[in-house]
């Protein structure tokens, strides 16, 4: 039989079984990511003595070259961690440049670039809880950049799109195709000789800087935040989320909204996540939270009237880690000769003036990536996350209402989504579409969106007495898998 690309990728047009993916289970540690060379390179890390941070460090780097439309080393990235009892966040968002022109930003090109965050994060936790150095970490995505990967079929499609919309710095390979970042892997190992010093100064930042409104002074002057995250209570679980400038205040609101709805109906779902985003975009921007936002008294009142990966050791101690271009491909800018694709965080700025998060100088914009931890009783109980741009908050809504009503992390994962859009717009996935009469009562104006990667793509993990047992969305590439 000739085995042919156009007909091995083709939809589908056999019936679904009807039945579930089974979850992944494991005994030691498990890693969840949405690229097989990933997850396979994670558990390596683990089989050679590192923890979950060395997993998840590994796991992001291949990403980069895994990945190339949706994540790296020229974007951003934030981390959530469960470390001997304690939970810790970091932000590795960077800042717009410290002098600015007068103009505004874009939501493209060189005006749209923010300081890169993620090389930094990637050294600050690795310094503060990893065991076997960044330069370990790396080496599987230095070695999968020059030898080549096989495009996987959400990459390859998301690249087309990119290449149509004239985003792409690089040519769309055919799926199943193999190709090669040999100017990244220089960069990369750069950082896995020099640290980060060898992404924020010197060639590569001067190439970061002469690509961009950027300054080599911004390139030199980013630091990654240890922040501490926020959390409210759903069902008897602790659901927490980093503080701004992300936007896992929004699933914080929506969750708070139905702790008390006993069986919420579709509906309620979609109304609480409608609040939760309205909340955020009014007052998140890169200073604290108010407190009235998540304050239980308002949240009273309001009920009356969101590349993704996670890994937890044999130790229990937890990652949930996520970075991003933004946009396919960010930017659409590369800084020179480095294979570095500069993302477009700055586009995340408003242009009302006063608003909080108005373009200023040196200013951390909105961000949609976040990474989400669950406890119970002050225990560990597992990272998720749903990546993909304002879908993230909601999809953290729907999974971990699925999870706290019994459903294991794959079955979580996979159900169908909603996704609130301007207005009172809901778009459904094909497995929601018969409740859309529902939607109607209640005046919302639900459509039928048949592109899975517009509901994102999540990762869970859930500890279960002496195992554990993971997830990978089924809209990804990826999967679950450990030791």
């Amino acid at each position: 039989m000739e085995l042919r690309a156009d007909r091995l990728f083709a939809p589908s047009t056999l019936p679904p079984s009807g039945f579930s993916r089974l979850p992944t289970v494991t005994r030691r540690a498990l890693v969840a990511t949405s690229h097989p060379l990933a997850t396979g390179a994670a558990v390596r890390a683990l089989e050679e003595g590192g923890n979950a941070v060395d997993a998840a460090l590994t796991a992001a780097a291949v990403l980069t070259v895994a990945e190339p439309p949706l994540t790296g080393i020229g974007g951003d990235a934030f981390a959530q961690l469960w470390w001997d009892g304690e939970l810790v966040g970091l932000n590795g968002s960077g800042r717009s440049p410290a002098r600015l022109d007068g103009g505004g930003v874009a939501s493209s090109g060189p005006r749209s670039i923010t300081v890169p965050g993620a090389v930094a994060a990637w050294s600050d936790l690795a310094a503060r809880f990893g065991r076997l150095g960044l330069d370990r970490c790396l080496a599987p995505a230095i070695d999968l950049a020059e030898s080549g990967v096989a495009a996987t079929p959400r990459v390859a499609q998301l690249w087309r799109l990119a290449e149509q919309e004239g985003r792409a710095p690089f040519r769309a390979p055919a799926l199943g195709s193999v190709y090669r970042l040999p100017e990244l892997a220089g960069t990369l190992r750069r950082i896995a000789d020099d640290g980060p010093s060898a992404f924020y100064a010197g060639p590569v930042a001067e190439a970061i800087a002469a690509a961009s409104w950027l300054s080599a002074e911004d390139l030199a002057a980013h630091r990654s935040e240890w922040v501490e995250p926020l959390r409210v209570g759903y069902r008897g679980l602790e659901v927490c989320e980093l503080p701004p400038n992300g936007q896992g205040a929004a699933a914080l609101v929506a969750l708070g909204l139905l702790d008390s709805v006993a069986e919420p109906a579709l509906h309620e779902l979609v109304e609480a996540v409608r609040l939760g985003l309205t909340d955020v975009y009014a007052h998140v921007a890169d200073e604290p939270l108010p407190a009235f936002v998540l304050d239980p008294a308002r949240l009273a009142t309001l009920r009356s009237s969101t590349t993704y990966l996670c890994c937890v050791d044999e130790d229990r101690n937890a990652v949930s880690f996520i970075q991003s271009l933004a946009e396919h491909f960010g930017s659409g800018v590369v800084a020179g000769e480095t294979g570095v694709v500069l993302h477009n965080r700055g586009a995340g700025f408003v242009e009302e003036p006063g608003h909080p998060n108005e373009l200023r100088p040196a200013r951390r914009p909105f961000h949609t990536i976040i990474p989400g931890m669950l406890l119970e009783g002050g225990r560990l109980v597992g990272p998720f996350g749903v990546m993909g741009g304002p879908m993230q908050a909601q999809g953290h809504v729907q999974l971990v209402h699925r999870l706290r009503e019994g459903a294991d992390p794959q079955a979580a994962l996979d159900a169908a989504r909603f996704r609130v859009e301007a207005g009172r717009r809901v778009a459904l996935e094909p497995g929601l579409w018969e409740r859309a009469d529902e939607l109607r009562r209640s005046g919302d104006e639900p459509f039928l969106d048949p592109e899975p990667h517009r509901f994102g793509v999540g990762q869970a993990i859930l500890c279960l007495d002496e195992a554990l047992v993971g997830g990978s969305d089924a809209r990804g590439d990826g999967h679950a898998a450990g030791l």
